[in-house]
């Protein structure tokens, strides 16, 4: 089922996308990390993981590996919506680090380690700097995942972090638009819905 809609990119966050893995797109839920192959398909289109290290580990993944990883990345993302929607429309605190303990066991697995390389484009220098990783098992594909949830905790401002205003609407985003008055994942989705909703009314009221 996970594959017969595109993942859901609309959050103006990474972090926040991650959380949208699981939503309603029209009227039944859909999970698209609800077995190995729904994360591995996930985390191509995210491009968090490049397209020749998952086409790898597909390839020489163990039965079974990967549908517990995509468990384990379930579980994962269930347990940080939880502290995101208790900590969301306020920003957070230094107190609060407590809380984000899991992560932070998570991120100290990494193997992370950075690069000289040739930049692709004409720039004033012909070298760049960039950060890499060591792909060493599945497991490893859970890193990237953890790194765009620390960026969120770090990065954003929680304040306008908010969730969709649509009644049945689970997904969440970033305010990131002028006066943060975004109320909506999407005005041609649930904005659209809503505008039809208020319309229907208004004429109900008239007649």
């Amino acid at each position: 089922m996970s594959q017969q809609f595109p993942a859901i990119f609309i959050a103006d966050s990474a972090g926040l996308d991650f959380l949208n893995s699981v939503a309603t797109p029209v009227d039944v839920p859909i999970d698209w990390l609800d077995d190995g192959a729904g994360l591995l398909a996930w985390l191509e289109q995210s491009r968090l993981v490049p397209a020749e290290v998952v086409a790898a580990m597909r390839e020489r993944a163990m039965p079974g590996e990967l549908d517990r990883l995509a468990a384990q990345a379930r579980s994962l993302r269930e347990w940080f919506r939880a502290f995101v929607r208790e900590h969301k429309g306020h920003p957070l605190q230094a107190a609060d680090l407590i809380g984000l303990e899991p992560l932070n066991l998570l991120l100290a697995r990494d193997e992370g380690f950075g690069k000289i390389v040739a930049r692709q484009q004409r720039a004033s220098a012909a070298l760049n700097f960039e950060r890499s990783r060591r792909w060493t098992s599945p497991e490893s594909l859970l890193l990237p995942i953890g790194e765009i949830m620390a960026k969120l905790v770090c990065e954003e401002d929680f304040s306008y972090v908010k969730a969709c205003e649509g009644p049945t609407c689970t997904l969440l985003f970033a305010d990131h638009t002028r006066g943060h008055a975004r109320r909506w994942c999407s005005m041609s989705a649930c904005g659209n819905r809503a505008k039809q909703a208020a319309h229907r009314n208004r004429v109900r009221k008239r007649s």
